[in-house]
């Protein structure tokens, strides 16, 4: 029997749990209330800061509070062109226009959003990441329900009373700049979780991987693994519908997918 791997050590938690200590609070859309299913509140942007570990800047929005004296302070992600001072409003009667959260069936087809909500009342959970987006792309209200194409370029089908953000996620190009060195990706994870530097199950011994030992560095089994095994084997290319190099229609398609994300960006 061999050493317990990587992957059954992260379940535990220890060294694997994600560094929350600097970051700023949960990104969500406001709790769902009367004004917001019936009219419109208002909100104005205090500040935009960085929380650490998400590439996205956010949003200090703060409203009244509904039901008695006092200010309540929410954090958005923010959308490219919203800035400090910005009136942001949030309901079914909201106006369609940049920072603002309607729900998805009170929008026209084709709008641009972002942290959209998968049900309702889940304050946020698709296109979140920087420089993001969603699009709607039909509506139909004999069934309350409205189809979206997610950044993955997957569509899905929600609640037409699901909330989103019109706009793009700022932070946008991100990734098009290269880290080019050690130094940038440590204190990239650092912010994040440990998972870097991450070494290769065939450099191994074979107690320590499925992949380790033998005389060249080679995986010597399939890589893929199926969904049912048991922790200690499960790793490669688990419950794999295909492996190989996309070839014929499924090439031309993962083509097409990549010329769209270079013009998006």
């Amino acid at each position: 029997m061999g050493r317990v791997i990587r992957g059954q050590r992260k379940g535990a938690g220890g060294i694997f749990k994600s560094h929350v200590f600097h970051r700023k609070g949960a990104a969500k859309l406001r709790a769902i209330d009367y004004a917001e299913k019936n009219g419109y509140v208002k909100g104005i942007v205090k500040e935009i800061i960085h929380d650490p570990g998400r590439g996205a800047p956010l949003a200090r929005v703060q409203f009244r509070h509904a039901y008695k004296f006092g200010k309540v302070e929410e954090n958005f992600i923010a959308v490219e062109g919203l800035h400090t001072g910005q009136f942001v409003y949030c309901g079914k009667k909201a106006q369609l226009s940049i920072g603002n959260v309607l729900p998805v069936g009170q929008m026209p087809e084709g709008t641009i959003i972002c942290n959209v909500e998968a049900k309702f009342g889940d304050r946020g959970c698709l296109a979140r990441c920087s420089g993001d987006y969603a699009t709607i792309i039909s509506h139909n209200p004999e069934e309350g329900k409205t189809r979206v194409k997610l950044p993955s370029g997957s569509k899905k089908i929600i609640p037409s009373t699901s909330r989103a953000v019109v706009g793009v996620v700022a932070g946008g190009g991100r990734i098009e700049k290269p880290i080019l060195k050690a130094g940038a990706a440590y204190h990239k994870y650092k912010a994040k979780r440990h998972s870097w530097p991450r070494v290769r199950g065939v450099t191994m011994n074979p107690v320590d991987h499925p992949h380790g030992g033998g005389n060249h560095q080679h995986i010597g089994m399939p890589a893929t693994k199926s969904r049912h095994a048991p922790a200690g084997q499960k790793v490669g290319l688990i419950a794999a519908r295909r492996t190989g190099r996309l070839r014929g229609a499924a090439a031309t398609a993962a083509l097409a997918a990549k010329e769209r994300e270079k013009s998006k960006n």
